[in-house]
């Protein structure tokens, strides 16, 4: 069945914002340059690449993204679903973009037909990089189902582009986890299920997160996974970690798992990047 064509619009395009480029600033003191950190994904075409943060996914982590792709100019993609296409959120994506050498881009998900000359096949897997935002993951998944989004971001992720984004941007490449998309206290939503497991966004920002992931996983009703703090995040070849990386010191990313009703978390450690 033919899917529908759709043109890549950028939510700022009315607004008539350009992007800006500027060369890429310096590692903090200490931290391992990020081209280093990127060295296992170069030169091998179609590994498949993730890279979450449980919340703010800002310039490090799209600085460290580019690095992933490795494009000396990335273009990278910002797909604001889950927050319904704000323009808020594509501002804040091109500020985040300003200090780096990306050519950053926007692809709402909230279109119309008499506006597109592109499929989201030939907008997306055109990029480098696809950053999805935060909001609401439950929406999210049903939009990209519904736009047969879904299918080509597994065919960019098979192919070696580089996915990623923080909250819901970040549980929605799991197969399940803890999301606030549905009124009144926080449920489990299944998702796209490219990384195997659960995952936990914002584990350290809203209290009701960690006892509901202890809860799930040590009943059996969620399986095992990944929580991330605030900005923290896991980089992931496939479905194994190959880097574990923070904005901040303080920040984690654990691994929760259960047995014999037990939960364990094992901490994660990250290197700062900036």
């Amino acid at each position: 069945m033919k899917r529908r064509e759709f043109v890549a619009s950028s939510a700022l395009g009315s607004l008539g914002l350009v992007s800006s480029t500027i060369g890429l600033g310096p590692l903090a003191a200490g931290s391992r340059s990020l081209a280093s950190l990127a060295e296992p994904s170069r030169g091998r075409a179609g590994t498949r690449k993730i890279l979450i943060a449980g919340g703010g996914f800002d310039t490090p982590f799209i600085r460290y993204m580019a690095t992933l792709t490795g494009k000396p100019r990335p273009k990278l993609c910002y797909l604001p679903t889950a927050s319904a296409d704000r323009p808020e959120g594509a501002i804040r994506w091109f500020q985040d973009c300003a200090p780096l050498d990306v050519e950053p881009f926007v692809q709402d998900s909230f279109i119309s037909s008499y506006r597109m000359t592109q499929t989201f096949e030939e907008v997306l897997l055109s990029m480098d990089g696809i950053v999805a935002s935060g909001g609401n993951t439950l929406n999210q998944q049903a939009i990209w189902k519904a736009q047969g989004i879904d299918q080509v971001l597994r065919e960019a992720w098979d192919r070696g582009i580089v996915l990623g984004g923080a909250s819901a941007g970040s549980l929605c490449w799991f197969e399940e986890g803890t999301t606030d998309s549905r009124p009144k206290e926080l449920s489990t939503v299944t998702c796209l299920g490219f990384i195997k497991g659960s995952h936990c966004p914002h584990y350290d920002r809203e209290a009701p997160r960690r006892p509901l992931y202890h809860k799930l996983i040590g009943s059996g009703q969620m399986k095992p996974g990944y929580a991330c703090d605030n900005d923290a995040g896991i980089y992931f070849e496939d479905n194994e970690v190959k880097r574990v990386v923070a904005t901040r010191p303080d920040a984690r990313a654990y691994y929760v798992s259960a047995a014999g009703g037990m939960v364990t978390e094992r901490p994660l450690q990250p290197e700062i990047i900036t």
